[in-house]
Parts: structure tokens; sequence; C-alpha cells
């Protein structure tokens, strides 16, 4: 379990634990409302969990927006629990994060920490994700400086390859979308805005 809400949830198949964080419901804003710690890249396993976690806090889920070049092909549609939540993947959508839409629009982007990122770099990456302060930082700025390994990072900063666990040839690829808590990126209220509108993939 990470600190900071929500209890931990277990997967039934698979025994792990759905390792995640919101925000608390204080009006804390921020360019993410949480963070989630995948145990792989693979959309069919992973986000099953993280529905249900979210689904247990009142939070139903179905659709999920997601970059297709960090994780692994997919198909368009899951079924958790007896509903049929959509996957919209997008090469444009910001690598680092998932967002999670609900029944009534409401959007919940979450910050993505590599599957293979150190615990310890992880847990603080996830536990500044749903830190009760106003913040400006991206995914990016929570991950790079809790010292979480960021592919294609420029020279004198740290690098990995991309997380994907499946390499595809971009024809391939359909298009539908021990590190320390640093608060840096609490310098100022940011505006709340309408999330971006994502180009739709061709069916």
């Amino acid at each position: 379990m990470i600190s900071n809400q929500p209890g931990p949830t277990t997967d039934p198949t698979t025994g792990r634990e759905c390792r995640w964080t919101m925000k608390p419901h204080t009006g804390a804003q921020g360019l993410v409302d949480g963070g989630w710690w995948p145990w792989t890249a693979d959309p069919a396993t992973e986000f099953p969990p993280l529905i249900t976690a979210m689904a247990a806090l009142g939070m139903p889920v179905l659709r999920v927006s997601y970059n297709l070049d960090t994780w692994d092909p997919s198909g368009r549609r899951l079924t958790v629990r007896d509903t049929v939540v959509r996957l919209e993947g997008f090469h444009t959508t910001q690598p680092h994060t998932v967002t999670m839409i609900g029944s009534d629009r409401v959007r919940t982007r979450l910050l993505v920490v590599p599957p293979a990122t150190p615990g310890g770099a992880a847990r603080a990456a996830l536990r500044a994700a749903a830190a009760d302060i106003d913040s400006a930082a991206t995914a990016e700025d929570i991950l790079r400086w809790n010292n979480v390994p960021l592919p294609g990072a420029r020279a004198g900063t740290t690098a990995q390859p991309g997380w994907r666990t499946v390499d595809t040839e971009p024809s391939e690829r359909r298009e539908s979308d021990g590190g320390t808590l640093d608060l840096r990126a609490a310098l100022r209220r940011p505006r709340r805005e309408a999330l971006p509108t994502e180009d739709r993939a061709a069916s």
C-alpha cells in the first residue's frame, strides 16, 4: 500500500496489489490527480485492477485514454466486472499519464510510473503525484525530480529505454487516447483548464 489513501486492493487473478494514489478531496489543483505504478506494460492485465479499485471508491470508469507508444498492443475494449470499458490509444497522449473517464465524462488523470522503476523512487513519485498542494508540475517533472529514469532523457539526466515490453512497427500500431519527494513544482497556482481534445483514431 502506498501512503496517502486509497486502501490496498488486490487483483484476484494475479494476486498483485494495485499501487496507486489520489489527491485528497481538498481542492488541490495540478496537472495530475494522482499516480499509478503498474506491474507491466500490458493494458489487458493492468487496467482492470485499476478500474476495479477506482469503482470501489465511487469513480466508475467507462473509457481509458493512454499513449500507444508506451503500452503494449491491446484490443479496443475490456470487460471489467460486467462493464465494457473502451480503450482509446493515441500516439499524441502524454506518455507518462493515463486518463480514466467516467459515465459523467469526469476525467481523472494519473501519473504513470514505469513498471521497472526501483521501489523507493516509484513510491516517492506516487506520493508527489498525490500531494495536497497546488502544483504546476508535469508528469515528467514529478518523475525526474524523484529520480525515476525517463526514456529518451537528455544528456546529463537519467535515462532508460521505453518501457513497453513488446515492440511493433509503427504501421502495426492502431491510432485510437529510494527517491525523495521534491515539491519545487508547487510554486504557483495553475488555472484549471479543460483537458485537450485528442484526435480520434481511425476505425
